[in-house]
């Protein structure tokens, strides 16, 4: 049956993925890929879809409340993935307003158009909201997040986000919208703006740069391949019940010091450098504030009820994304100009 699937914040590092899977594997689905292109947000990351004829591409602003009303009566949407956001934890400690104002009211304003759409007959519709283990707050050195876990977020950014999934279900409750919730842990992979830590070190390297690692480096974080977060999200949307919440990780845990030391041997080896060259730019730096010391989720219900599992282990994921940013030097080069770089140097030196 065909559908108008909206997708939110689709020329991001996620997003572009998740729309490249639904244009690629629903032929009779329209479509349509809303986003502001702030600074991670690159159309060349869909190059290969942009002529499709299921495929729009829309400039535009969640924040715009009559913007958002008026795309949902042109295009009627049955369904929408929203994954626009704010999501540099470093950038929400300098800019809490701005993480406000995208991930809670942009939010809204996406719930609010939606539920004025389809009051009246939610048969078939749904809205998929994508958020983060952050939300749960830090785990001690056992225990994972799954998806009955309280909330405790530590940062702005992953308050704002803690309250976005919060306005999801209220929706869901009060006005009985049909909805689902992910939270997923930290994602790899290629078109990933290099402001987050792989392809920050893979471009530094690169570039024979500092790697700067927080505190004593041994935060630990779950890594998710992004390809295998667009196939969960695919699973979730279609077959994932509602008013369900799926928790989506990759299954695997690293400090963060020792996933850097792993970085370095593949890029020495891959830029065929001597053994120990790349480590040599590790550089400790100042810790950030409330920092969480270690994220890890349990993404046994995915797997159980959808069949969901990861399709690649990291260390063979890491090497397919720094093989793709070897081999897309010119996308790297176009992202890191400008005014990344000036926030680059206002955040690490």
């Amino acid at each position: 049956m065909s559908k108008t699937i909206l997708i939110t914040g689709g020329a991001g590092f996620i997003g572009s993925h998740v729309v490249r899977r639904f244009v690629n594997n629903y032929s009779d689905y329209k479509i349509v890929n809303l986003d502001a292109l702030t600074y991670a947000g690159n159309l060349e990351n869909l190059k290969d879809v942009q002529g499709a004829d299921n495929y729009t591409f829309i400039k535009g602003n969640i924040n715009e409340a009559d913007f958002v009303n008026d795309l949902f009566q042109k295009h009627q949407f049955d369904g929408v993935i929203h994954l626009a956001a704010e999501s540099h934890v470093d950038r929400s400690i300098e800019d809490p307003l701005s993480f406000v104002t995208t991930n809670i009211i942009g939010t809204v304003n996406l719930l609010n158009a939606f539920k004025t759409l389809w009051s009246n007959n939610y048969d078939g519709k749904r809205f998929y909201h994508v958020s983060t283990d952050e939300v749960y707050g830090t785990l001690g050195e056992t225990g994972l997040f799954t998806e009955t876990t309280s909330y405790d977020p530590n940062s702005p950014y992953s308050a704002s986000k803690a309250s976005s999934d919060h306005f999801v279900r209220a929706y869901g409750e009060t006005y009985g919208l049909p909805y689902v919730i992910s939270n997923c842990s930290n994602n790899y992979g290629p078109n990933h703006f290099p402001e987050k830590l792989i392809p920050l070190f893979i471009n530094n390297i690169i570039n024979n740069k500092p790697l700067p690692v927080y505190g004593d480096g041994n935060y630990t974080r779950d890594w998710l391949y992004v390809v295998d977060h667009a196939r969960a999200i695919d699973l979730a949307f279609h077959q994932g019940d509602n008013a369900e919440t799926y928790n989506i990780g990759g299954f695997n845990e690293w400090k963060n010091i020792d996933l850097v030391k792993v970085l370095c041997k593949l890029m020495d080896e891959k830029l065929n450098r001597v053994k120990g060259t790349s480590e040599k730019l590790i550089t400790y730096v100042k810790d950030r504030p409330g920092h969480d010391l270690r994220y890890a989720i349990d993404a046994s219900k995915i797997n159980k009820e959808l069949g969901w599992e990861p399709s690649v282990t990291f260390e063979e994921g890491l090497s397919q994304t720094i093989d793709w940013y070897l081999e897309n030097n010119d996308w790297l080069s176009a992202v890191t100009s400008g005014a990344y770089q000036d926030y680059y140097k206002k955040m690490y030196s």
